[in-house]
Order: structure tokens, then C-alpha cells, then sequence
């Protein structure tokens, strides 16, 4: 089994990676998120991404992006440590950190066979759905239902 810190690299690294899979045969899903305080309901996420094909790459955004997305006081743990977290989980096989507020860029670079979201997406909603349709991908919803999630949690630490 490889290490955490083996399974984190930068875009033209984990591209590669995704291609040397790719040649070797081996589906590749792609899921993303900011995983600022990692909770159940990533696990179950990344999980279900992972069960879409035979390798999942993971996107992690950037502490600027996070900050934009959410908001002051986020994140709550820096970007070196969530992608530590999001690595060290046995359903994930690579992980990348981000930069920009949304992930068409990375999509572009990996072209992952399936493009993962979240059950608070529809087919329809995904944000990245025509980039993923015109070079080949699909979408596929999973994970469980949305009843988790980090506002909630970082609230009820709060009180």
C-alpha cells in the first residue's frame, strides 16, 4: 500500500500518473471538494467515486480558492494537511491541489473517465457537465445523502 504523501503531486504529475493508468488499461474517476474538516459524508463521497472506475484521482481546492468559495475563516485546516487527510483514505489513489475555484481546468488536464459529484448535484447541475460530455467523460452522482456538512459541524463546535 503506498504512503499518503506518495499519492499527493501537482497537476503535470498526477496527469501523468492518470495517463501511465490510462495506458495500463485502468478507468480513472475524478471527484473534488474543498474537505475542510474531513467528516463522514466525504468519506462516503469518495467512496462512491471510487467505485466508478479503477483508480480515483481526488481535487483539492487551495487554501485562496477555499476562502473565496467560503468565505473568511476558511479554511479551517490548510490545504498541506486536507490533501494529507484526503490521501491517506484507502479509497483514494491520487490527490492534487487546486488553485482555481473550479475544476474545468484539471478536467481538461486529466480527462477522467467519470467526473464525480455529490448528491447535492443532479446530471443536470453539474457545473463542469459540458466539458466533461465533449471530450467523452460522464457524471455520475454519489455518496450519500447531503445530511452532513462542514458549516453545521464547525456551528456546532462553536456553541
Amino acid at each position: 500500500m503506498r504512503r499518503a504523501q506518495d499519492k499527493i503531486g501537482n497537476r503535470d504529475e498526477i496527469a501523468r500518473r492518470v495517463a501511465a493508468a490510462r495506458a495500463a488499461g485502468r478507468s480513472v474517476a475524478f471527484a473534488n471538494g474543498c474537505f475542510d474538516v474531513l467528516h463522514v459524508g466525504h468519506v462516503r463521497y469518495l467512496a462512491g467515486a471510487r467505485a466508478e472506475a479503477d483508480l480515483l484521482v481526488v481535487g483539492v481546492n487551495g487554501d485562496d480558492s477555499v476562502r473565496r468559495l467560503k468565505g473568511e475563516g476558511r479554511p479551517v485546516l490548510p490545504e498541506s494537511d486536507r490533501a494529507a487527510l484526503v490521501a491517506a483514505l484507502r479509497s483514494v489513489d491520487y490527490v492534487v491541489v487546486f488553485p482555481e475555484d473550479d475544476v474545468t481546468t484539471l478536467l481538461l488536464a486529466l480527462k477522467p473517465d467519470v467526473h464525480c459529484k455529490g448528491t447535492d448535484y443532479t446530471p443536470e447541475t453539474v457545473p463542469e457537465r459540458e466539458v466533461v460530455r465533449a471530450y467523452g467523460g460522464r457524471i455520475a452522482i454519489v455518496g450519500d445523502a447531503k445530511d452532513h456538512d462542514t458549516r453545521r459541524l464547525l456551528a456546532r463546535l462553536r456553541e
